[in-house]
């Protein structure tokens, strides 16, 4: 199963021409391509995440509302996963490389 993982934007950049924001998944950050919701994104709010990609934005209670489901399906493990085998940056890193 795919999911749409809900985090917080907490800075914008970007790479190259390519709108990029580093997300805060409950503690785990990670880089962000922001190319289809450029427009309507800021530092503080809040996006659904696939792959990489934020796909929508969405309020603070519908991600919050997202996360505990997710928490409740134990489908948040992959996070846990990624706090402990990548660290913050390596991926963003690998493709400007």
């Amino acid at each position: 199963m795919c999911l749409g993982i809900p985090g917080r934007i907490i800075e914008l950049h970007h790479d190259g021409d390519l709108a990029m924001g580093t997300i805060d998944f409950g503690g785990v950050r990670r880089d962000v391509c922001l190319a289809y919701v450029q427009d309507e994104v800021s530092v503080g709010d809040y996006v659904i995440v696939h792959v990489g990609f934020a796909i929508s934005k969405v309020d603070e209670a519908e991600a919050k509302r997202t996360f505990e489901a997710l928490e409740e399906m134990s489908q948040l493990e992959e996070l846990q996963f990624l706090k402990d085998a990548i660290p913050p940056g390596a991926i963003g890193e690998e493709a400007r490389a």
